[in-house]
């Protein structure tokens, strides 16, 4: 794991390390990614530096945290920003997405957010040494 230099030119994905779904869905972000991302697990000094002392948030563990050149977004806005920098139909997820409420999207984000340990066990794939370079601590 790494630290970056210039993290308001990078696109950093902040999630929770300890919840299966959500390795899971690092995982699957890593395969089907056609932009650079960077993850960093909310649990890390990296991640409470960002989010607490920079951006003046205090972290939520059931809230995934996307910062994208220096803005940082939040629950649907952020899963609807990263369907964007994947490759395949995935970035046509934004634009229909982004045509409900914000406080309808986050609903539903809440919704699977709460039952996120019951979906997937807490089980996660070991990155390889390629994937590694993009896990930021």
């Amino acid at each position: 794991m790494d630290e970056i230099s210039n993290t308001s030119e990078k696109r950093i994905i902040f999630y929770d390390g300890d919840c299966g779904f959500c390795n899971s869905s690092v995982q699957f972000i890593l395969d089907h990614r056609k932009k650079t991302f960077y993850f960093a697990p909310l649990q890390s000094d990296f991640a409470k530096k960002k989010i607490e002392q920079e951006e003046g948030l205090k972290i939520e563990m059931n809230t995934l945290y996307y910062l994208d050149h220096g803005k940082l977004y939040e629950k649907s806005t952020a899963v609807l920003r990263i369907s964007r920098g994947l490759k395949g139909g995935y970035p046509i997820l934004y634009y229909v997405g982004i045509i409900f409420p914000k406080f309808m999207r986050d609903w539903v984000y809440d919704f699977v957010a709460k039952r996120r340990h019951k979906i997937q066990p807490d089980l996660c794939a070991m990155p390889s040494e390629e994937e590694r370079k993009f896990f930021l601590e």
